[in-house]
């Protein structure tokens, strides 16, 4: 249920009650999941963890307690929101056989208090606390005492903190908790939504009172309120529409409907204010009209509505029929201007000056320390594989490194040919075996065969070489996510550095790496010896072989 809250002559505001749930054991399951899936030592460690996450729920569990004030149950709810978080990763929770089922998480409707619902998951346990979370912003703002200016901005700010809490119930929790399980309407998207929608009329709705108190001028006044009004209709249209339509009480739907009326009155009071300063009296005439209109028609569905939102929707009315007979008997006296249909009319412009609170960074539970000791279980898995796919690639450009360095060994051994050619030199008489290559060369093509086998050696290398690339962007890959991992786990990351499990590799890669850059230098000599040696080489296309 929402409970109206007043303070001095200031607008009647709602706060949300929290959810209500059944008591729980979380200490034992964990702990025996704990001792079973790792060992009893790491229970043994957690004995603090294990019993922070048993208090905070024997907390929740009685909001009702001398220490309960509003503030704390937000602190609460927040401490508990980021430990289900830490949870939800490392203990699985659900009917499974291997999973923690010890328990079911039963959670009462805010607005139906007969209805409940039970998951045997953590999703519905999420979701009621965020639920419950906004609740407790909610009766921050009420609380506040708005009429004093810090007190104002206490309650604007906490109102849109419990936008915020219902933006991301709605965003990350409703539909996980009502997907394929049972859940209360309060913690759907649709309910969440509406919520929202709310508390953001009910923030912007104290910067009204900031305006007003401060004697802003009409036109702005008028603007602010229109936007009031327009976040109470949000709100009215998703509590007239299905799934809400039949799960709220009628005065709360009552309440919100008035509320739409009643600052679009304000809205067409204030712009008639500034109309008739600049003198335009028709306007002035028909928005005056259609602010009565409208607080007359919502009136008809008032009842059960809180006796101040009524005393002060019949003071506005009074004030909207006061200056529209004046400004009547000013254009029947001096303006005689003709009053614009209400249908003619443009729509009054509206000014947002609040938002949801962005909650993420408040719900963080990536510095979690809570059971920060337990690696969860699928991340386990995970590395598991990653190291198993690392060694793999691994060992295969290993193996493609080595045999392209071996086919490079057996080609450099084979072309001897700069010292033979050397050798040469000053004879005039041809060896037999430097012959009998020479013929062996020009079987295989002659110098176009060697330019070949040349080109051959040249593109073996950058196979080579692009084989060692990758091989050392894979080792720089491992690295950098082994880093990653160090930061994100901590001291629960107990494997070696990577660069020593890796150095051997390195060291290998090095050695690679001068291979072939000696083979480059081998074969750079090569190709100078052919060009020193051109005329040389003309000889081996003679048939037979000459020297002169």
């Amino acid at each position: 249920m929402a409970v109206p809250g007043i303070a001095g002559s200031v607008n009647v505001m709602l706060a949300i009650h929290e959810k209500k749930t059944a008591a729980i054991e979380l200490y034992r399951p964990l702990r025996n999941y704990i001792a079973s899936h790792y060992s009893e030592r790491d229970a043994q460690n957690l004995e603090d963890d294990l019993e922070a996450v048993r208090q905070m729920r024997s907390d929740l569990e009685n909001p009702q307690s001398s220490d309960a004030l509003p503030e704390v149950r937000r602190d609460l709810l927040q401490s508990y929101y980021r430990a289900l978080c830490a949870m939800e990763s490392r203990f699985p929770i659900s009917p499974d056989r291997d999973h923690i089922n010890a328990f079911s998480f039963v959670w009462y409707d805010a607005f139906k208090p007969n209805k409940k619902a039970s998951q045997q998951n953590i999703h519905l346990e999420k979701a009621a606390v965020l639920f419950n979370l906004g609740a407790a912003h909610s009766q921050i703002a009420l609380s506040a005492d708005r009429t004093g200016a810090a007190g104002l901005k206490v309650a604007c700010n906490s109102f849109q903190a419990a936008a915020g809490a219902f933006a991301f119930l709605r965003d990350n929790a409703s539909i996980k908790a009502s997907v394929g399980s049972s859940a209360t309407l309060d913690v759907s998207p649709e309910c969440s939504g509406m919520l929202e929608r709310l508390m953001l009329a009910q923030a912007q709705e104290c910067f009204f009172e900031k305006v007003i108190g401060d004697a802003k001028p009409p036109g702005l006044c008028s603007k602010v309120a229109r936007q009031v009004s327009l976040y109470y209709e949000e709100a009215y249209a998703a509590l007239g529409a299905p799934p809400l339509s039949q799960h709220f009480d009628r005065t709360w739907i009552s309440h919100v409907q008035l509320k739409s009326a009643q600052f679009y009155a304000e809205a067409c009071y204030r712009a008639g204010l500034d109309l008739h300063e600049k003198e335009e009296i028709a306007q002035e005439i028909a928005r005056l009209k259609s602010g009565i209109n409208a607080l007359a028609d919502a009136k008809k569905s008032s009842k059960g509505v809180a006796a101040p939102l009524l005393d002060a929707v019949s003071k506005l009315e009074t004030n909207l029929n006061r200056n529209l007979e004046i400004a009547v008997k000013e254009n029947d006296r001096v303006y005689l201007m003709r009053i614009p249909p209400a249908g003619s009319l443009q729509p009054l412009p509206a000014a947002s000056l609040v938002k949801p609170l962005h909650m993420g960074d408040v719900l963080d539970a990536s510095k979690e320390r809570l059971f920060a000791s337990l690696v969860p279980d699928s991340s386990a898995k995970a590395l598991s594989k990653y190291t198993e796919m690392v060694d793999n690639i691994i060992r295969t450009q290993v193996e493609k490194l080595q045999q392209g360095s071996e086919i490079t060994r057996v080609k450099l051994k084979e072309m001897d040919l700069p010292d033979s050619i050397l050798a040469m030199e000053g004879n005039f008489t041809m060896p037999i075996d430097i012959k009998e290559d020479v013929e062996a060369v020009q079987v295989v093509g002659g110098p176009s065969g060697l330019e070949g086998e040349l080109q051959q050696l040249k593109d073996l290398k950058r196979v080579n070489e692009e084989l060692l690339i990758q091989t050392e962007e894979m080792l720089r890959k491992e690295e950098r996510e082994d880093a990653q991992f160090r930061v994100q786990f901590g001291g629960q990351w107990t494997r070696p550095q990577s660069t020593t499990l890796t150095k051997t590799l390195h060291d290998r890669l090095n050695k690679f790496a001068a291979n072939i850059k000696q083979a480059s230098d081998s074969d750079a000599r090569i190709e100078r010896a052919i060009k020193d040696h051109s005329a040389l080489m003309e000889i081996l296309n003679c048939r037979p072989v000459s020297l002169f």
